[in-house]
């Protein structure tokens, strides 16, 4: 069994990726640090103050957006937060995973613990305890143009802490909000000035999202290069290529992290050293092959770079108008999801690559011109046995439909509110495409593990100690090569594998027996 996840402490200061993951994904409980229920103290006191001058105060004694400049007398501004959420939780499509829903509410709540929102301590704690109950409010696909942050997604859940509209409970029933948290015995919130407005202004569900997915990415990429490691294995390939002086002389990063991780995957291979003959290394594998390192790399690169802006991202306080540490009530431009959307669409380009350059290898095993003297398409009894052919038709639909997902969302914007929003940032679509994108790269990488395994399987050698490990993991749930038998069941059995880390698993520990390691 595993242990219970250690609780998360929200405070004045950011969180981090790994914090987010915690809730988001393994429902760790969290908890607000004494500093944050005083800086929101102090910073509500700023807004109370506010809330009795005769001057117009956005967002306290005003409208919203195009509405700005509407005066609102003391006794309608508390029926102005509840319409503020109720309109605003416009959502539409299919409800989004429990995972980005608890992102969404966490990264709201580091806000709000930032005390630069002006909100009542009360309202944290709400949100703390809802997260707590595992009560996830129905946030829908659409209705988030990325800029006066995540407007829908975070009203849906503000909404929720008012004790209206759908949530799951912890088990996933659906149930109106009212009996949820009458059942956790929380109270619903009555908002007061300015809380309904630092509920919906952030970027927290792309900011959400982009968080998950480098978690999965980071976990996926030393898996990719496993799979090219297995590929070159099977497909008689040189590792010469890969040597430490040959890839410092482009000294990217990921490059070299990547070509590291292709030389302990290899070390020591019979299968690699039998492709030497009489001194001679062979240098020019397939580009596929050769280079694997370039093309990783930059993907890590790429979700290094990710990973500066979303920690930059968890750093800010987002909310418009913002209570500045001097006292003032400032409006602001900080909600708006470029910096995170760009990000976002990079992040989905670099996958279509990666996925490109997998599916690329794969189809030289299937090929009897390219693949180091296997069977047609690794197939038991070619002509009777069909082989892997159509697992690379499935990889090859879901590269087509990675390259579609790696158009950027991020360089569309439709104007919005009578162009008082005239310029959005799309990253919340740019999100939800590159989800989709994270399943389907982890797909493509999966498949290609499966054939080359096949491959290795089909040698008269031993692999690598490493690569060898990954193949006898994948044993243990998937069976090896033999006559047709129904595939589907093998794809998804190893794309589990995949996404438990339990390949990775096996590798890193006989990389370690080996006295290398794995990146």
């Amino acid at each position: 069994m595993h242990a219970a996840p250690q609780p998360v402490l929200v405070d004045v200061g950011p969180l981090s990726i790994d914090d987010v993951v915690a809730v988001a994904r393994h429902d760790a409980p969290v908890r607000l640090a004494a500093d944050a229920l005083t800086a929101m103290a102090e910073s509500r006191a700023v807004i109370d103050a506010l809330a009795e001058d005769p001057l117009p105060h956005y967002g306290v004694s005003t409208g919203f957006g195009a509405l700005a400049t509407t005066s609102i007398p003391p006794e309608r501004r508390a029926q102005l937060q509840r319409s503020l959420v109720r309109s605003h939780a416009a959502g539409s499509g299919e409800p989004v995973e429990r995972e980005v829903v608890r992102a969404l509410m966490l990264l709201r709540l580091s806000t709000l613990a930032t005390g630069r929102t002006g909100v009542r301590p009360v309202v944290a704690e709400t949100y703390a305890a809802i997260l707590n109950a595992g009560i996830s409010p129905v946030v829908h696909e659409y209705g988030s143009l990325g800029c006066s942050g995540d407007l829908a997604p975070l009203a849906h859940c503000a909404l929720a802490a008012m004790g209206e509209g759908p949530v799951r409970d912890a088990a996933g029933t659906l149930m109106p909000a009212e009996e949820a948290l009458e059942a956790a015995g929380i109270t619903p919130l009555v908002l007061a000035e300015k809380e309904g407005l630092a509920l919906l202004n952030g970027t927290d569900g792309m900011l959400g999202m982009l968080a998950l997915a480098l978690a999965d990415l980071e976990a996926l990429l030393p898996q990719a290069d496993l799979a090219a490691a297995m590929s070159i294995e099977g497909l008689s390939g040189t590792d010469a290529v890969f040597a430490a002086d040959l890839q410092a002389l482009r000294p990217h990063p990921g490059q070299a992290t990547s070509a590291a991780n292709l030389r302990a995957a290899l070390a020591g291979s019979p299968l690699v050293e039998s492709h030497r003959v009489a001194g001679f290394t062979r240098v020019q594998d397939a580009y596929s092959l050769r280079c694997a390192p370039q093309v990783h790399g930059a993907v890590r690169d790429t979700i290094s770079h990710a990973r500066t802006v979303a920690e930059r991202e968890l750093a800010s306080a987002v909310d418009n108008p913002v209570v500045t540490l001097d006292g003032r009530v400032e409006s602001n431009g900080n909600f708006h999801g470029a910096p995170v959307g760009y990000v976002l669409d990079f992040l989905a380009i670099a996958l279509a690559d990666l996925a490109s350059m997998s599916e690329r290898r794969t189809d030289r095993f299937l090929d009897k011109h390219r693949n180091a003297g296997l069977h047609p398409f690794l197939a038991d009894d070619p002509g009777v046995d069909s082989g892997l052919m159509i697992a690379q038709y499935t990889q090859a639909a879901i590269v087509s439909e990675l390259k579609r997902l790696a158009v950027p969302a991020s360089v569309d914007s439709i104007p919005s509110s009578a162009m008082q929003e005239d310029h959005v940032s799309m990253g919340w679509n740019a999100a939800r495409k590159l989800r989709r994108a994270v399943d389907g790269a982890r797909r493509v990488v999966a498949i290609e593990v499966m054939t080359a395994a096949r491959a290795i399987d089909l040698k008269a050698i031993p692999a690598a100690a490493v690569t060898g490990a990954v193949v006898a993991r994948l044993r243990e749930s998937v069976d090896g090569p033999g006559p047709d038998r129904f595939l589907a069941p093998d794809i998804e059995d190893t794309v589990a594998l995949v996404a438990s880390g339990a390949l990775l698993a096996a590798a890193r520990t006989a990389a370690a027996a080996a006295g290398t390691t794995l990146v």
